[in-house]
C-alpha cells in the first residue's frame, strides 16, 4: 500500500469516527441536506354526520311524482297602455284650479282644471267677428236677392253675394267650433277654459300643480288617465329560463298584498332585447282586474306551467331542512353516517308532502324528521 492511499484510508476512517461520535449514522450522510417528507391532510366533510344510534332516526323512501315544471317570477303591475289617454290642454295659460289629483278616480265630462288663457280671448273676438260678417253677408246677399229679381245686377252679382253669405257661415262655425275645443261656452264668455276627463278611468299621471303653467300642445299633459279594468302585469325571466315561457299561454298570478286573490294572466309578449346586466327579458301578461284590487306599482308573483309532465321525487315536508335560504335533506351513507344532500324543493303537495325537483331520485332514502336529527346531531 503506497502512501496516498494509506492517507485516503485514514481519512475515511477519521469521518466514520466523526458521525459515530456525534450520534449519526453513515447512512444519513448522502440524506442530510433533504427536505423533509411532505404530509397531506384531508379536508373533512362537514355534510358527513355520525350518529351512534343510527336507528332511532326512521328512514323514508322518496316517492315517485309526476308534474309539470313550473317558473315563478316576480313582477309588477302596470296600466295597459292601450287603455290610457292623455288629458290635452289647447288652452296655454296659468292654472286657476285643480278638481283632480293623481290616484283618482274621474268620469268622463269630469272637469279635471281650470286655465286662465289668453288663446280664449282671441277665440272671442274671432267669434264676434265671424258672427257680424255672416250678418252683413246675409243682409247683403237680401238686397241682392232683391235687386236682381228687378233686373238691377246680373247673375253674377248675385252670385257672388251668395258665396260671400255662405263663406261668412264657414267663419262663423269654424270659430264656435275653436270655442267648444277650448272648453269655452259661447253664451258665457269668460277667459277660464274648463279641460274635461275625455275618458273614465284612474289618473295615473299629473305634470301639473296649483298656480302652474299649462303649454297646451307643446307641453306635458296635464293628467293621463288609465282604464285599470285590465292591466299589464311585467315580469323578469332569466335568459335560461326563457324557454319554458310562451306566447298565449296563460300564468298565475299571486299579489302580495292580498295572497287570498288569485288572478290568471295570458302572455301577450316576450321581449327581443334582453337586460344586459340582469340578463332577463320582459315578459307581459294581460290580466283582468275586474274588482280593481291590482294598483298600479304593485309586485306579484307569476308562476309559469310547463306542457310536458316531469319526473320528480316527493317526500313528506319534515324530511326537509330550510337553512342559510337553502333546503337539504339528510341520506344513509353507511356505517352510522349520514350525508347532508342540498336539494330543491318545489310546490307542497297534499298529505303534508312536498316536491323536490333535483338533488335526490324517486326511491332514494332520506330522515323522515330533517330538523329532529339535525339538533340531536348539535347537541
Amino acid at each position: 500500500m503506497n502512501w496516498k492511499k494509506a492517507v485516503r484510508v485514514a481519512r475515511h476512517a477519521i469521518f466514520a469516527a466523526l458521525l459515530i461520535g456525534c450520534g449519526g449514522k453513515t447512512e444519513d450522510v448522502g440524506k442530510a441536506g433533504a427536505p423533509p417528507p411532505v404530509k397531506v391532510e384531508k379536508e373533512q366533510d362537514l355534510g358527513l354526520l355520525t350518529v351512534e344510534h343510527p336507528d332511532q332516526f326512521p328512514l323514508t323512501k322518496a316517492q315517485e311524482y309526476f308534474a309539470a315544471p313550473t317558473l315563478r317570477v316576480t313582477g309588477t303591475v302596470s296600466p295597459d297602455v292601450n287603455r290610457t289617454v292623455p288629458v290635452i290642454s289647447l288652452a296655454a295659460g296659468r292654472v286657476v284650479e285643480i278638481r283632480a289629483r293623481l290616484g283618482d278616480t274621474v268620469q268622463k265630462g269630469q272637469v279635471l282644471l281650470r286655465v286662465q288663457s289668453p288663446d280664449i280671448a282671441v277665440a272671442f273676438s274671432d267669434y264676434r267677428k265671424a258672427v257680424a260678417d255672416e250678418m252683413l253677408a246675409s243682409k247683403q246677399l237680401e238686397r241682392s236677392q232683391l235687386l236682381y229679381d228687378k233686373g238691377a245686377i246680373s247673375l253674377s252679382s248675385l252670385q257672388l253675394a251668395q258665396d260671400t253669405e255662405a263663406k261668412a257661415k264657414v267663419d262663423v262655425e269654424t270659430s264656435l267650433e275653436h270655442l267648444y275645443v277650448l272648453g269655452v261656452d259661447k253664451d258665457h264668455p269668460s277667459g277660464v277654459a274648463d279641460i274635461k276627463a275625455p275618458v273614465s278611468g284612474v289618473i295615473t299621471d299629473q305634470q301639473v300643480t296649483n298656480a302652474g303653467g299649462v303649454q297646451g300642445l307643446s307641453g306635458a299633459n296635464p293628467f293621463t288617465i288609465s282604464d285599470l279594468s285590465s292591466v299589464w302585469v311585467l315580469c323578469d325571466v332569466f335568459e335560461n329560463d326563457l324557454a319554458n315561457v310562451r306566447l298565449g299561454e296563460t300564468a298565475d298570478i299571486t299579489l302580495n298584498a292580498y295572497p287570498d286573490k288569485k288572478y290568471t294572466g295570458r302572455i301577450s309578449n316576450i321581449s327581443s332585447i334582453l337586460d344586459p346586466n340582469l340578463r332577463t327579458a320582459k315578459v307581459r301578461l294581460q290580466v283582468a282586474n275586474r274588482d280593481l284590487l291590482m294598483r298600479v306599482g304593485m309586485f306579484v308573483t307569476a308562476t309559469f306551467h310547463g306542457q310536458k309532465q316531469t319526473r320528480y321525487a316527493a317526500v313528506p315536508a319534515s324530511a326537509i331542512l330550510h337553512l342559510h335560504d337553502r333546503d337539504w335533506v339528510y341520506v344513509p351513507a353507511g356505517n352510522d353516517k349520514f350525508q347532508r344532500v342540498e336539494v330543491r324543493a318545489g310546490a307542497t303537495l297534499p298529505n303534508a308532502m312536498q316536491e323536490v325537483q333535483s338533488g335526490i331520485d324517486p326511491g332514494q332514502q332520506v330522515v323522515s324528521n330533517a330538523l329532529v336529527f339535525q339538533n340531536t346531531v348539535e347537541q
